[in-house]
């Protein structure tokens, strides 16, 4: 009897453990495995599942946070360990997409092509933006991943601040007065001079505008296996030491509760605009507007016009295991290509534009990779006052560079905004801070640098 029941207990214990998430599943061609960062895509596959009873696969899911760099090394070593346990699919941020898409471990990802997904017809019928489509080509010109969201930025600004600085708060007259689609920063300096005058920032801090310098770069990082400098990196040293001289932002860093406080309006000084794509305001900018509906807080004051430069920022790709089973290899293709590619109405992107994911509720909207999608969806959003988003961010997609990132993106720029910080605070001079930071490069990085 004891016998017996250990092993009953034994049975119950596997079963338990293939059931949880983030647990090692059993050989079966019917399970997908699917390696995440977050429960937002393993979230939308779970709906495709769910929606389609006849699919007749299950996901087994692991989700490790990027926190600490923890992601990467997990999905390495389960990549290179192969076998039934590998993922099937995987994602990717952009802070890193280019390692596996074209950098160390390209290797690993399939063509979608080699799915059975007819890519380049796709591609036009679900108009996608094109930086997201260079971001996923490996380097024999393949597309391997693609992302549901586009990413890229614009100028997010207070209308309140714009009517009493400015006379009005239309977007097409605040960009006018920004400098918008100028590819220079003359006007926008212009603007935050009138601004200070009032007794307001433009920016919260420095970071704001590092997002839309380093994703309108020509070059990146590494040119020809060499660190590079692109001279429009280069420039955000006079940038932001032009901005903390002349007092035009409140001095905060990103992803800080100062940076917080200036989206609710309680900073030192009222701040008049933030730059970012969509996810910046409904997934940063509204939970920190020190309100859930309009007239609380900041919430509903707020409208979003074309930035000087066109940037991105941010996004998550999907990829696919090149040595997926044959069995399985139908069934990845199908919900890639419904989360990246399928531009109707019952597809991923057209859910997560108007805030359908969950039937009956109206959701977040969300920009999303596909023109098409965005074309047939409604983008007006209470926290922008109930300007449609869309107007605004399907351009800002197309103006956006994708040929300017490298894998070592992540790390290489916190050496670089320490090294800018350095010299805006006067700790260094200019040259100082280029030789701490070219410094930093080729003592922690495997990375040639010229001195």
């Amino acid at each position: 009897m004891k016998k017996i029941l250990s092993i009953a207990l034994v049975l119950v214990m596997c079963v338990s453990m293939f059931a949880c998430l983030g647990t090692t599943a059993l050989a079966d061609d019917s399970v997908i495995n699917l390696y995440a960062f977050t429960d937002e895509v393993p979230t939308m596959l779970q709906k495709y599942i769910d929606e389609h009873p006849d699919f007749g696969y299950t996901l087994n899911t692991t989700i490790i946070a990027t926190t600490d760099g923890a992601y990467q090394p997990a999905l390495d070593q389960a990549l290179a360990a192969g076998g039934d346990d590998a993922p099937d699919i995987y994602c990717a941020e952009a802070a890193f997409i280019l390692k596996y898409s074209q950098g160390d471990a390209s290797g690993y990802a399939a063509p979608y092509e080699d799915l059975g997904i007819d890519v380049a017809a796709e591609l036009e019928t679900a108009d996608i933006a094109q930086y997201s489509v260079d971001i996923g080509t490996n380097p024999d010109g393949k597309v391997v991943g693609l992302g549901y969201q586009a990413t890229g930025g614009a100028f997010i600004y207070r209308r309140s601040i714009a009517k009493e600085v400015f006379g009005t708060d239309d977007p097409a007259e605040i960009g006018e007065i920004i400098g918008a689609g100028s590819g220079s920063w003359d006007k926008f300096f212009e603007a935050a001079e009138t601004l200070k005058a009032a007794g307001d920032a433009i920016i919260s801090g420095d970071g704001d505008l590092w997002h839309a310098v380093e994703n309108s770069s020509d070059s990146g990082w590494i040119v020809d296996g060499k660190l590079n400098i692109d001279p429009k990196r280069e420039a955000f040293l006079d940038l932001s030491k032009q901005l903390m001289d002349n007092e035009y932002h409140n001095d905060t860093t990103d992803w800080t509760e100062a940076w917080y406080n200036d989206m609710a309006g309680i900073g030192p000084k009222p701040v008049f605009g933030f730059f970012g794509p969509a996810w910046l305001i409904n997934y940063t900018m509204a939970p920190n507007s020190g309100g859930s509906a309009v007239g609380e807080g900041t919430y509903g004051d707020w409208a979003v016009c074309e930035s000087p430069i066109g940037f991105f920022w941010g996004g998550t790709w999907l990829l696919a295991n090149k040595d997926v089973p044959e069995a399985k290899k139908a069934a990845v293709a199908e919900l890639i290509k419904w989360v990246t590619l399928d531009a109707t109405e019952d597809g991923l992107q057209y859910h997560w534009a108007n805030g359908t994911m969950v039937e009956g509720e109206q959701g977040t909207k969300d920009v999303v990779a596909s023109s098409t999608v965005m074309a047939a969806s409604d983008g007006a959003v209470d926290f922008l006052g109930g300007q449609n988003m869309f107007d605004v961010f399907v351009p800002a997609n197309a103006f956006a560079n994708g040929t300017n990132l490298t894998q070592y993106d992540e790390t290489i720029n916190s050496y670089w905004r320490d090294a800018v910080r350095a010299y805006t605070s006067g700790e260094l001079d200019r040259d100082g801070a280029i030789e701490a930071f070219k410094t930093n490069v080729a003592d922690n990085l495997d990375i040639e640098v010229e001195f």
